[in-house]
């Protein structure tokens, strides 16, 4: 099954680690990231699209963290 993630955050170093950590347990970028303005909170907030070939057959109930 391929599975997508849309991954964001504030615009830290956080972000970037959990891009990252996604990587390296398989998850592969899926396009550019995205970044906005978060007028409500006054931060930058980014985001990152992945995505992942994996065995199973997907259902609603996927635990796409755990993969």
């Amino acid at each position: 099954m391929k599975l997508y993630r849309f991954l964001s955050a504030d615009d830290t170093s956080d972000f970037c680690h959990k891009v990252t950590d996604a990587l390296n347990k398989g998850w592969e970028l899926h396009g550019g990231p995205t970044y906005a303005f978060d007028a409500a909170n006054g931060v930058m907030r980014c985001g990152q699209a992945v995505i992942k070939d994996a065995e199973g057959t997907y259902t609603p109930d996927t635990k796409l963290g755990e993969h």
